[in-house]
C-alpha cells in the first residue's frame, strides 16, 4: 500500500458513484480519486467535468490493468454485478468497498468473505444510512437507555413514483438483486439489526405494484428480535402519503421523526460534504420525544456519510474497526432469500 493518499479507483457513476462515493472520496485528504469507470459517455463527461484529477475509462478491465497502481476498488454497479467484480478486485491484489446490497445471494457474500480471508484483503460494505443523522440520534437514544426497553420500531422509506423511470433498477429481477428489498430494505434490516440484535421470525408482504417494473415495489416486514424487540419495516414506491421515518416505543419513552437525511438531495443538487451545514437538519424538523403530554423537540445529530470513509481509513492505515463487517450484510441478505423464499411478489 502507498505511504500516501490511498488510491481508489469507482466502478459506476450512477448515483452510487456520483452522489454517494467520489464526493467523498474526493474530500478526504487519506484518499486519492485516480479511476472512474463509467461506459456512458453523458455519466462520462460529467465525471471528466467534476473530478478532473482522475482518469475516466469505459472498461473495467482497465481498473485491473492499473492495480499495481491502486490500493482500493469502489463498486457501485448494478447490484447483480457486486460478487462477480468484487471477486476480480479482490483477486487484483485490491481492497474493496462493495456498494449494498452486498450481493444477491448470502452464499455469493460468504465466498467473497473467504476469499478476501484467504488473499489477506480488507472487504466491506457500504452501509451509509447508519450514517444518517436520524439514525444517528436514535441509536444513540437506544444505547444511552432514554426510551428504556423499546418494544416496538417502526421504519420506513416511502416514495410516490407511480410512473417508475426507466433505470437498471427497475428492469432487474429479483435474481439479478433488482426489487425494492434488496435496494431500500437492505437500509431498513441492516438498521434494525444494528439497534435491536439478530432476528428470530419473519412475517412479509412482497408485492410488485407497478406493471412496469420486474421485480417488488412495496413491501412489509415486521422482525421480531430475539431481544424482544419488533420491528415494522415499509419500503414503498407508490405511498402517495409518508408516514414518519422513525416511530419508536419503548416502556419510557417515544421518539418519532419524520422526512429524510439531507445528505442525498444536497448532494444530488451539487453540494459537497465540506460545505457550512453540510448534513444538518433544520431544528424545524427535529424529531419528538417523550410520554404523554411530556414531549419536547430532540435535536438531531449531523449526518455524516463521510465517517465511513474515514472509519475505513483508519483500518487500512492503523487497524482499526471495518466500518461495517461484511458479515453484517451476510446477515441481512439471508433475511432477505427468506423473505423471498416464504413471500413470493404478488401483483
Amino acid at each position: 500500500m502507498a505511504s500516501g493518499p490511498l488510491r481508489t479507483a469507482v466502478i459506476g457513476f450512477g448515483v452510487s458513484g456520483r452522489v454517494f462515493h467520489a464526493p467523498f472520496l474526493e474530500a478526504d485528504p487519506a484518499y486519492r480519486l485516480d479511476l472512474i469507470v463509467t461506459a456512458n459517455p453523458d455519466r462520462r463527461a460529467e465525471a471528466e467535468t467534476r473530478h478532473p484529477s482522475a482518469r475516466v475509462v469505459s472498461d473495467v478491465a482497465e481498473v485491473w490493468a492499473a492495480a499495481s497502481e491502486l490500493d482500493l476498488v469502489v463498486i457501485g454497479s448494478p447490484s447483480g454485478t457486486h460478487a462477480d467484480l468484487a471477486a476480480q478486485a479482490l483477486d487484483a491484489g485490491l481492497d474493496v468497498v462493495v456498494d449494498k446490497p452486498f450481493a444477491v445471494t448470502a452464499a455469493e457474500g460468504r465466498a467473497l468473505i473467504a476469499r478476501a480471508e484467504r488473499l489477506g484483503r480488507t472487504l466491506t460494505v457500504f452501509q451509509n444510512r447508519r450514517w444518517d443523522g436520524d439514525f444517528r440520534t436514535l441509536r444513540a437514544l437506544v444505547e444511552g437507555g432514554e426510551l428504556g426497553e423499546v418494544r416496538r420500531f417502526e421504519s420506513r422509506f416511502e416514495w410516490w413514483k407511480p410512473e417508475p423511470p426507466t433505470s437498471w433498477k427497475t428492469e432487474a429481477r429479483t435474481s439479478e438483486g433488482g426489487g425494492i428489498l434488496y435496494d431500500l430494505g437492505t437500509h431498513l434490516i441492516d438498521q434494525a439489526v444494528q439497534l435491536f440484535g439478530a432476528v428470530d421470525d419473519v412475517y412479509a408482504e412482497v408485492h410488485r405494484r407497478r406493471a412496469a417494473t420486474a421485480a417488488d415495489d412495496d413491501v412489509f416486514l415486521a422482525l421480531q428480535h430475539a431481544s424482544g424487540s419488533t420491528s415494522h419495516l415499509w419500503m414503498s414506491a407508490v405511498a402517495p402519503l409518508q408516514g414518519p421515518r422513525f416511530h419508536v416505543l419503548g416502556d419510557r419513552a417515544g421518539y418519532t421523526s419524520w422526512g429524510l437525511d439531507p445528505q442525498e438531495p444536497a448532494l444530488i443538487a451539487g453540494a459537497l460534504p465540506g460545505d457550512p451545514g453540510f448534513g444538518e437538519v433544520a431544528d424545524d424538523r427535529w424529531g419528538v420525544l417523550g410520554a404523554g403530554a411530556d414531549t419536547r423537540r430532540h435535536s438531531t445529530q449531523r449526518g455524516d456519510y463521510g465517517g465511513f470513509y474515514r472509519a475505513l481509513a483508519l483500518h487500512l492505515r492503523d487497524g482499526g474497526p471495518l466500518p461495517v463487517d461484511p458479515h453484517d450484510a451476510v446477515g441481512v441478505l439471508e433475511i432477505i432469500e427468506r423473505v423471498h423464499a416464504a413471500s413470493p411478489v404478488s401483483a
